[in-house]
């Protein structure tokens, strides 16, 4: 059977067609094909411009904890060369110049199951080197990894120590004149230089005590200052916890019946297994609370003390049926020099400082604290100390 030449001809031409048409559609595929690796090149270009020129230092890691991107700042942090730094374990890295432990104790933390998405720490590399460590975790399709940011604070502490150790200047050359005025006025009231009439025996006691107050600002702020440049030094011993708070307790009855506020104590049976603490530091902390709880508790108010054994700590608590903290400012009840707007219009004196050195107190005996808190309701402060090994 012969095929028709012109049938011939048309098959050929339509096969023509589609090679035609199916080479073009190669071509689109290679042009697109090019173009998005060219996109691709541009904005990994861009990325790397912006991680270049980045004002904190950023070190990108795989999962295996190994450096893949770093920006410049990392090699002046670090000092250290990128081709040095790339590829290498973070757990492996090491330095001359600067400790490199505190980074890599963070790092390293990272890798445990527990821990949080992205978080924050701040660590001294050197003398004067201080970061603010930010570590973001990523996943990408299968991959994994972390972001790390490290921000230089060092200016930031310069700063701050500058304003601590000015503070600690005037607050020790401010305590010598107070002094010495203290003991004058008790020397007066006492009659060492003479008899005084009624009159002035009122005014100078005012002025006493206005003198105690200013004192007690001053020993406040000594304490932050001690606290701030790691002074506040701390002897602990095992001891009774029952036997500080009793102790507190006893010094705070006079103000306690002078505005008709009852103070109540619980407790169990048995004595708490002892604790590790520095008594003298304990005591400011639990006098701290108390105070705050008599002076912001309305006549004829409760303070309720309680201490008890919860697994391997106490917890102490105390709770009054006070003016409350603005839930609004809640966040900011530990910070320094912080009142709440509500307490500042009922009671003008106060430094702010009280809760702050609380919390250093606690934390460094290895405790926590928190606190709920209703405005017009009253407060509960918590904090527990783990028992004696």
């Amino acid at each position: 059977m012969f095929m028709d030449p012109l049938s011939r001809e048309d098959e050929l031409k339509d096969k023509e067609n589609e090679l035609r048409k199916i080479r073009l559609a190669f071509l689109n595929i290679l042009e697109d094909t090019e173009e998005a690796k060219t996109q691709a090149i541009g904005e990994k270009n861009k990325s790397l411009a912006v991680i270049k020129n980045f004002t904190d230092g950023l070190l990108v890691l795989n999962e295996d904890n190994k450096i893949e991107i770093i920006s410049p700042l990392v090699e002046v942090f670090l000092g250290q060369k990128e081709e040095e730094l790339l590829g290498k374990d973070v757990s492996r890295l090491s330095s001359r110049k600067i400790d490199l432990k505190p980074l890599k104790e963070i790092l390293k933390v990272r890798k445990t199951k527990d821990i949080k998405s992205i978080f924050r720490k701040e660590i001294r590399l050197g003398e004067d080197l201080f970061l603010e460590v930010t570590v973001s975790h990523f996943k990408s399709g299968e991959k994994k990894g972390a972001l790390v940011i490290l921000h230089d604070v060092s200016r930031d502490k310069l700063v701050e120590r500058m304003k601590t150790e000015f503070v600690s200047i005037s607050a020790h050359q401010l305590r010598t004149p107070l002094s010495a005025v203290k003991w004058t006025l008790r020397m007066i009231l006492d009659g060492d230089v003479g008899e005084i009439n009624d009159e002035q025996r009122d005014l100078l006691e005012k002025t006493y005590q206005s003198n105690e107050r200013m004192i007690e600002l001053i020993n406040d702020l000594l304490n932050v200052t001690r606290i701030e440049e790691g002074r506040f030094l701390y002897k602990p011993e095992p001891m009774q916890i029952e036997d500080v708070v009793d102790q507190v307790v006893g010094e705070a009855e006079n103000a306690a019946k002078i505005k008709k506020i009852k103070i109540k104590t619980e407790r169990p049976k048995s004595l708490l297994p002892p604790v590790t603490i520095d008594k003298e530091k304990m005591g400011i902390a639990v006098q701290n609370l108390l105070e705050n709880s008599l002076k912001y508790t309305p006549e004829g108010g409760t303070v309720i003390i309680s201490l008890e054994k919860k697994n391997k700590d106490v917890v102490f608590r105390i709770a009054d049926n006070g003016v409350g903290i603005p839930k609004d400012q809640q966040a900011r009840i530990f910070s320094k020099f912080f009142r709440g707007s509500n307490v500042i219009k009922m009671e003008t004196e106060g430094s702010g400082l009280g809760l702050y050195t609380v919390k250093n107190i606690v934390e460094a005996h290895k405790g926590e604290i928190w606190f709920e808190s209703k405005e017009g309701e009253g407060s509960t402060f918590y904090f527990t100390l783990p028992f004696s090994s």
